[in-house]
């Protein structure tokens, strides 16, 4: 089998709704953007891969073929390494690893997850918000996914000063006793042409020995820089609280460092973002060895989303990063490009059990969307 095109499609969805992510602070969402790559086959077999965000605007179409025209898609190691310069060039290479798996698992008509040993069981999930929200706003978001089955949901806090955010935080403890929650303070990494002030050692140590008090927190997400080994090793050494990061960290060997370094309770890899779908299981590997969580981060498009449940799928983890904050931002403005969006079912996730990726892009959206020079009717 030998790859013989690469085409990139250029979404824009109009979101019903705006809604003001709270790691882009002043920023008001009204679109999603999403560039879609299908790598095509002279087996008559296309794998795809996503990228979303500001990484959206940009054209790899050129620099894509270069690396994939010609090369056998299942061998998967080698052309990791031979991906590896785009970290320095372009995209990072975990993009286009996930589609090449996606084609694997279709030639073997079997979803990923499968390949890897593991299972298409539901995985419990808590509800990831977005927002900012005061307290009784965020309130009326708890009940509602309580009611939906949901037992555990992850809070942000990323105010200027922490107090607004832990008091939102005590409060939905205080009305919630059993939920389980998550705080992501997104400090670890800066997203482009947004200002954001972040957390001193101390501000952060602060904000932990709160949670301390609060109970029930099953981790305090990037409250340092990504890179920041030493740092996040003290922190964790100061605090009851789990310490979880690595969205956006690059490879493997940084997780080996946060690992090395004793920086991390939780180990949260994205497999379009940090690390590719292989990669991800090894740092799920790590994760038990060293009695860590392994707790993937999943916020992307539906593309993303399914290649990260395919790593749940096949993986010891215990909870799935499920994202969710209406009405901006719900399933089928996340998943708008798959045929059918990702949908919990009683506070759970069932990984798609169809060949490769599991999931089936809506085709004719895609082509009637595309904005790019890059997809095959363009040329």
């Amino acid at each position: 089998m030998e790859i013989t095109d690469v085409n990139q499609y250029d979404l824009r969805y109009d979101l019903d709704e705006s809604w003001s992510p709270a790691w882009k602070p002043g920023y008001e969402q009204t679109v999603h953007e999403v560039t879609v790559f299908e790598l095509v086959t002279d087996a008559g077999i296309s794998g795809v891969c996503s990228t979303s965000g500001f990484a959206a605007r940009m054209d790899y179409r050129e620099l894509a073929e270069l690396f994939l025209v010609g090369e056998d898609p299942r061998r998967i190691d080698r052309l990791r390494e031979r991906l590896a310069p785009l970290n320095l060039w372009g995209p990072r290479p975990w993009h286009f690893e996930v589609a090449l798996w996606d084609i694997v698992g279709k030639d073997a008509g079997k979803p990923v997850y499968e390949l890897l040993g593991g299972d298409g069981d539901p995985v419990p999930a808590y509800a990831s918000t977005g927002e900012r929200r005061d307290a009784e706003r965020r309130l009326a978001y708890v009940e509602d996914r309580v009611d939906e089955g949901f037992e555990a949901v992850k809070l942000r806090m990323h105010a200027d000063d922490p107090a607004a955010d832990l008091d939102v935080a005590r409060r939905v403890r205080e009305a919630f006793p059993d939920l389980t929650l998550m705080v992501d303070a997104n400090m670890g990494w800066s997203v482009p042409l947004a200002e954001r002030r972040q957390w001193s050692f101390r501000e952060a140590l602060a904000v932990a020995r709160e949670l301390e008090e609060l109970g029930g927190v099953a981790w305090l997400e990037e409250p340092l820089d990504r890179h920041d080994y030493r740092g996040l090793a003290r922190l964790r050494g100061k605090t009851d609280v789990p310490i979880a990061g690595g969205e956006f960290n690059n490879g493997l060997y940084q997780f080996r460092e946060f690992v090395r370094q004793e920086s991390l309770d939780v180990l949260q890899p994205d497999a379009v973002l940090a690390t590719g779908i292989e990669n991800a299981t090894h740092v799920a590997g790590m994760a038990t060895t060293h009695g860590l969580e392994f707790a993937p981060h999943t916020w992307n498009d539906g593309l993303g989303f399914a290649a990260n449940l395919q790593v749940l799928a096949a993986t010891p983890a215990r909870w799935c990063e499920y994202p969710l904050e209406p009405p901006g931002w719900v399933p089928e403005a996340r998943d708008f490009l798959l045929e059918d969006p990702i949908r919990a079912d009683d506070g759970s996730v069932k990984p798609p059990d169809g060949p490769g990726l599991g999931v089936e892009l809506d085709w004719e959206l895609v082509r009637e969307m595309d904005q790019s020079s890059g997809g095959p009717d363009d040329r």
